[in-house]
């Protein structure tokens, strides 16, 4: 059976205006065309607890993904649903599977499964949120990098949603720590991503063991041959909607430079210099070139920290909350890498290299100019990249913004340094420290001010907190000769050597 399909509106405008119209996939005959959905939550049904938590977490209206999506899943229908990241869509599938729970019954009833540990840890994070309309919701996160016993002992103590990555979940099922019996809705997010990485045999095994009677909701940035592989294998006549990725004019500002190859890496510089970004992520095609290109940004002066598949999750860790909190003011990275982060307030994307797959650069760029925030997507090409850059100027339906190298000249000749520096704290969840704990620590007996303490982030075993570059050196030794929640720490200032 072939899945129904529902357009669903653009998430956001073409640059220049011009447009690209959203796309049935999925089949060439589509049995259903959405009207126009309405974008208010409150036409949804959903309990009043619900509707009055998401006026608290400032979800006013719906974003295309979730009025398109959202009706068909709340019915209990299986759907695909094609949309980037930071178009809404973890609320789509996390709404529709919290309406499917029943609180009181502890036993696992939703999974959602990620490509990679740090998107799993985003959907946590947004799951929660959106669950505090009911009580004692609990979920639990399966992901690589971390120790089975302390999962397995959170599994024991009951959970109603369980978040991870495939290998994990298979470790996990096949050790008889997981008990999917009472399962109701199975999540595949960014499923394309998931095939990309070799996992089909094991959402395949996942799927085997949970019951036929589900609903499976996939979401997926593109639609593979191995999607429709999927579908026919595990959903109930799906139904798809799509969203293309484009983003709006006035949010962000594309311009293109000619380089030569050898003078790319430098030209970095240059861009950085002169626009002066407080927050840059420079895409590049292979590790090595991100390797180089931090080697280079440090040898001139600049916070950079590169960002590959080959990376120990430690070392994730740590690059992903020193970017993300501002201690970091460039961030480097593969595409590979990057998929399923959500960076917000990125004030640059550069394109070291310009990608050969079009759609991967809509992805690029789309991940400045987010919300009301504006942008910045400068990409660098080279002669022979020109064919590439044509294919990107007929799917956005735009001429290329050309600039001169010449004419990036410094802004100033005070060196781009981030404004925070990270401390991390050896201790995290597993002993009990909250992030109030942290900051009370700080704004407390330390006497520094809340205004001087940036974000916290409590991981299993470590904390890291934000803190502004001009207290660091004296937070470090206050909270070193102090304490967190009644015992001694130890603490370290992380810099963009780490």
């Amino acid at each position: 059976m072939l899945p129904q399909v529902i357009a669903a509106e653009p998430a956001l405008e073409l640059i220049g205006g011009a447009g690209i119209h959203p796309r049935l996939s999925g089949t060439d005959n589509p049995s259903m065309t959405a009207s126009p959905a309405p974008l208010d939550f409150a036409r949804l049904p959903l309990t009043p607890a619900a509707l009055a938590n998401l006026q608290l977490l400032g979800y006013t209206q719906m974003t295309p993904i979730q009025a398109a999506s959202l009706p068909i899943a709340l019915l209990g229908k299986d759907l695909i649903a094609q949309a980037k990241t930071g178009s809404g869509k973890t609320a789509a599938f996390a709404l529709a599977l919290l309406a499917n729970l029943n609180a009181r019954r502890f036993a696992v009833q939703a999974m959602v499964l990620c490509p990679t540990r740090e998107l799993a840890d985003q959907v946590t994070q947004e799951i929660r949120r959106l669950a505090r309309a009911e009580e004692n919701i609990k979920v639990v996160t399966l992901c690589g990098g971390v120790a089975l016993r302390g999962q397995n002992a959170s599994l024991e103590h009951g959970a109603h949603i369980v978040v991870g990555t495939p290998g994990r979940i298979m470790d996990h099922l096949e050790r008889g720590h997981l008990d999917l019996s009472a399962l109701n809705t199975l999540v595949l997010d960014e499923a394309d991503r998931m095939l990309d990485m070799g996992f089909f045999d094991d959402i395949a095994k996942v799927a085997r063991q949970c019951p036929p009677e589900r609903q499976t909701l996939l979401f997926s940035a593109t639609y593979p041959e191995g999607i429709a592989k999927l579908s026919q294998q595990f959903m109930r006549q799906p139904q798809t909607v799509k969203v293309e990725a484009q983003h709006e004019a006035s949010k962000i500002r594309q311009r293109w430079y000619q380089v030569r190859d050898s003078e790319r890496l430098h030209t970095v510089s240059k861009v950085l210099n002169h626009y002066r970004p407080a927050s840059t992520l420079a895409f590049c095609n292979t590790k090595l070139q991100c390797r180089e290109l931090v080697q280079v940004l440090k040898a001139q002066g600049f916070s950079a920290l590169a960002l590959y598949g080959e990376l120990e999750q430690r070392e994730r860790d740590q690059v992903l909350v020193q970017f993300s909190n501002r201690s970091c003011s460039v961030l480097v990275a593969t595409d590979v890498a990057a998929r399923g982060l959500d960076i917000s307030q990125l004030e640059m994307v550069i394109n070291v290299d310009v990608t050969p797959d079009s759609e991967v650069h809509i992805h690029r760029i789309g991940r400045t100019g987010r919300a009301d925030e504006e942008g910045w997507a400068i990409s660098l090409a080279s002669m022979n990249e020109m064919g590439a850059v044509g294919r990107i100027e007929q799917l956005q339906n735009v001429e290329s913004d050309w600039h001169k190298v010449e004419d990036l000249t410094p802004a100033s000749q005070e060196p781009l340094v981030p404004p925070m520096v990270t401390l991390q704290i050896v201790g995290g969840r597993k002993e009990k420290i909250r992030a109030g704990d942290v900051l009370g620590a700080l704004t407390g007996e330390a006497g520094f001010t809340r205004e001087q303490v940036g974000k916290i982030n409590v991981n299993e075993y470590s904390t890291y907190v934000a803190l502004d570059r001009r207290i660091a050196d004296e937070a470090l030794q206050k909270l070193s000769a102090g304490k967190v929640k009644g015992k001694s720490v130890r603490v370290r200032l992380l810099d963009d050597e780490s």
